[in-house]
């Protein structure tokens, strides 16, 4: 499965604790949930997809049809229902 254009869920919905370019690390947090990543660009787009600097678990994370849905709003929801069942 390849990932939906425009979607972004992923980098918006969980927060990453791994450091990401361009963005704080604040209480242990690089990306807090529901932030867009400043590595977004204007199409939503990753821009160090790809590369050394880009976090593991981005890179480890695949699309699915279950974690996507439909819709960028059901892929949202899934992933901001699983961010809310695995924080500390």
């Amino acid at each position: 499965m390849n990932c939906r254009a425009g979607c972004a869920a992923c980098c918006i919905a969980p927060s990453i604790s791994s450091p990401i370019p361009g963005m704080p690390v604040v209480n242990g947090i690089s990306k807090p949930a529901g932030v867009p990543c400043v590595q977004l660009d204007a199409t939503r787009r990753c821009m160090i997809f790809g590369q050394p600097e880009r976090p593991a678990v981005c890179a480890s994370l695949a699309p699915s049809p279950d974690m996507c849905g439909q819709t960028g709003a059901q892929a949202m929801h899934y992933l901001t229902r699983l961010e809310q069942e695995t924080a500390p």
